[in-house]
């Protein structure tokens, strides 16, 4: 008998075993179908440029509401708790990794435009819900608590999915895309840490009654030691980890464990005492350090993994939880609580970034966008409309309501970005304005600004090898650039309208800009065949003056914007560290101009007497390959016609040295379909400037044949002393294996990886340096690929 009992006992067993098993593959065939099913909904949406968390929630929503699944596969409710268990482990990875990737200094940048318009947007959306949402009776009992909860809920962002779509859809690299990912880290983390406080001090779980004082010293208690714990311990465990597991070695087990299970204990601290694990691992995240290998594998992993696994199952979740049937839809109240708390967020968000916006003097269609895409709620927002209904503080059919709401304010986004690629498409110009395209017929137009009376000598020096032939000439708007302090802004006197409207009465800038017209009259006295000159002035604070270069650019149509380097040469003849807030002048113009643009590094050029009886300057043009070496070229060919200068145009090409292994990757590189027209162009560029300046002895011409970047290195440095003046072009070389490497090692990367090697600290003291970048047409502007300005 306990023979056959223990057969049985067996038997038994292993049916059990395989029914779990059979349930298991059931299970992972329905996840794998719906995971088939978001992609297809995905495929499907992409035409309207729909984000994939649309299709996500479609799919999830649907399958789960479906009869026969209910019945099958939720009305087990071992089933269901597991599933609550996954996606409370989802939540509690996702917050951390939302925290783990915000620098906690934000709390020190309140003072930028991006939190100044973040926290308006927060300010006027919290308000207008505390005091309408009351009236639609969302909660089942009347509660200013949970109203004024449901305000803070309202006024956030959902910043890693906001930054996902404004990668998606192709203006991460813009101005106004980095503005509104940065702007939507400060709503976000606001909007948190509020609701963190709010548990604090009130229990959701018994109707948000006041917590006791005993209950709130604990958990605070708790709070503060575990953020020091994150703040203070885990970056030295971090740190170690790091040692002993550096870049490029596999990571070992053990030591991923150790970090792993570390910060799990101290995410489970304030849980014990009954705060919330979410937002504790948000907290614990937010403090911990984001370098490191560690921080940064939790970061790629996480998002991966939960952006192709875990996301579609969580919106099965909520599918489970928020039954469809029960929503009631022959109600008007049901609809008013989607439409009327859409409005309040949207009307809220964008009346706080046009207010802001026109204090900080932005253009309202760009502030109305900001604010349409900060009213972007997700994930977050989701679990915590479901979690309202778990702890029966608001009805299902309100609970659906709220997810309605965050879904509405992610559908309208590709809209919203189309206008604002629109807007950038109109306002780039539609004619390339570069150093190539002059007719020789026309006179070449140049920007010349200049800081100081110490930069008037390179400039007149300058306008000199630039006039090229006496008709039709050059024309010169000598631009001095002003910091508009406040000590300034005090002494202005506006008198009509146009660029001379504004007259700047402060004794020091006055005298600065009569010296320096005193300078360049004098030269012009002398010297004025060829040239025509107009003084104008850059007035405006370090942020912005980028954009009144560019604007008067583009309204005086010239060709060629001529910026100086932000280091001035010391009388040992080095470069001095320089003004940081012209460097940045400097990259924002490359990138926003919409003409060509050069930056010139004086190391004597203003020293110099160019003559035009003998020869005083010998300048060498450097010539790779590319749009702004061939822009450089162009440009030398100007200085070419000068009688006081000698020019000398150096050719680096690439050895077809043997069949090493690194030789056939270079030919591999350089015979790319990209490459080849790009070398065409080269040719016919150089051909054409050779015909009319090397061969009638005017310009002397050298070869260099180089194998890679270490001998172009090599080749520049010898350079040395033998030239007063060197002309190259930033970049835009196509796959260039000459200087393949070379950018990873540059001081200054605004003046691209030859014109740093030479502008270097330990290179000629007496040669400047001109960087060429020619003008890219951004007509045909798609977003991701353009660094484009609108705001």
């Amino acid at each position: 008998m306990d023979f056959l009992k223990q057969n049985d006992t067996k038997v038994e067993c292993r049916n059990q075993i395989t029914i779990r098993i059979a349930s298991m593959s059931i299970y992972l065939l329905g996840f794998f179908f719906a995971m088939f099913l978001c992609n297809c909904v995905h495929l499907l949406l992409r035409p309207i440029s729909q984000p994939r968390i649309i299709a996500e929630s479609i799919v999830g929503l649907l399958l789960s509401n479906l009869e026969f699944v209910r019945s099958r596969f939720l009305n087990d409710s071992e089933v269901q708790q597991t599933l609550n268990y996954i996606v409370d482990a989802i939540m509690v990875c996702h917050m951390f990794v939302v925290g783990l990737e915000i620098d906690p200094n934000i709390f020190l940048q309140l003072t930028l435009p991006e939190a100044k318009v973040a926290y308006s947007g927060v300010l006027t959306t919290f308000v207008l819900a505390c005091l309408i949402t009351p009236l639609l009776n969302i909660s089942k009992q009347s509660n200013a608590v949970f109203s004024s909860c449901l305000a803070i809920v309202l006024a956030g962002t959902d910043s890693p999915l906001l930054t996902r779509l404004i990668t998606d859809l192709k203006i991460g690299k813009s101005d106004i895309g980095r503005f509104i990912v940065d702007a939507g880290i400060h709503s976000d983390v606001v909007s948190i840490l509020l609701i963190a406080i709010g548990f604090l001090i009130f229990d959701p779980d018994k109707n948000f009654q006041n917590r006791s004082v005993i209950m709130m010293l604990k958990m605070m208690a708790i709070l503060v030691f575990q953020t020091l714990l994150a703040s203070k311990v885990v970056p030295s465990v971090m740190k170690w980890v790091n040692n002993e597991n550096p870049e490029g070695k596999p990571m070992k087990g053990s030591h991923l464990v150790v970090a792993l299970a570390f910060i799990i204990l101290i995410c489970s601290m304030s849980p014990v005492v009954g705060y919330s694990k979410v937002l504790s691992a948000f907290l614990v995240g937010l403090f911990m350090p984001r370098e490191g290998r560690i921080s940064k594998m939790m970061i790629g992993k996480v998002n991966y993994i939960f952006r192709t696994i875990f996301y579609p199952l969580f919106f099965f979740w909520v599918g489970t939880e928020a039954k469809l049937s029960e929503f009631e839809a022959g109600k008007i109240a049901s609809w008013g609580k989607i439409i009327i708390p859409f409005i309040i967020a949207t009307s809220g968000k964008v009346v706080g970034s046009v207010v802001s916006g026109l204090m900080l003097g932005f253009h309202w269609p760009e502030s109305v966008a900001t604010g349409l895409l900060l009213n972007i709620k997700g994930h977050f927002q989701v679990y915590l409309a479901i979690n309202a209904y778990r702890m029966n503080v608001i009805s299902m059919s309100t609970s659906i309501a709220l997810v309605f709401v965050t879904f509405l304010t992610i559908i309208y986004t590709p809209v919203v970005v189309a206008k604002i690629i629109e807007r950038a498409r109109r306002r780039s110009p539609t004619q390339k304005m570069a150093l190539q395209c002059v007719n020789p017929v026309n006179e070449l137009r140049i920007l010349l600004c200049i800081r100081s009376p110490q930069d008037v000598y390179s400039a007149i020096n300058f306008m000199e090898i630039s006039r090229g032939p006496v008709n039709p000439g050059i024309m010169v708007y000598l631009t001095d650039m002003i910091d508009l302090t406040d000590k300034i802004a005090a002494t202005l006197i506006t008198q009509g309208e146009g660029i001379d409207a504004v007259t700047v009465t402060d004794p020091t800038v006055v005298e600065m800009r009569e010296k320096i017209t005193q300078d360049v009259n004098a030269y012009l006295n002398e010297n004025c065949q060829g040239v025509s000159l107009r003084r104008m002035m850059a007035l405006s604070t370090i942020n912005n003056m980028h954009q009144d270069i560019s604007i008067l650019a583009e309204d005086l149509m010239v060709h060629l914007v001529i910026l100086p380097f932000h280091k001035n040469q010391e009388e040992d003849g080095r470069l001095q560290v320089g003004h940081t807030g012209f460097r940045h002048i400097n990259r924002k113009v490359l990138r926003n101009a919409p003409c060509s643009v050069g930056i010139l590094v004086d190391r004597g050029l203003g020293k110099t007497v160019i003559a035009r009886s003998s020869i005083s300057l010998n300048a060498a043009v450097i010539f790779i390959g590319g749009k702004d070496d061939r822009e450089a070229l162009v440009y030398a060919g100007r200085v070419a016609r000068h009688p006081g200068v000698k020019l000398t145009v150096i050719r680096f090409l690439l050895e077809a040295a043997g069949d090493s292994v690194s030789s056939r990757i270079s030919k591999a590189k350089v015979n790319t379909s990209e490459h080849l027209e790009e070398m065409k162009i080269d040719d016919e560029c150089f051909a054409e400037f050779y015909d009319k300046h090397v061969a009638g002895g005017r310009v002397a011409y050298i070869e260099k044949y180089l194998i890679n970047s270490g001998q172009t290195f090599s080749t520049l440095r010898s350079l040395e002393g033998q030239y007063g003046l060197f002309i190259v072009g930033r970049g835009g070389r196509v796959n260039s294996v000459l200087t393949v490497g070379m950018s990873d090692w540059e001081e200054c990367p605004e003046l691209g990886p030859i014109g740093d090697i030479l502008s270097a600290s330990d290179f000629s003291v007496t040669a400047s340096v001109l960087i060429i970048q020619q003008h890219s047409l951004k007509g045909e502007l798609d977003g991701l690929h353009d660094e484009f300005s609108i705001m």
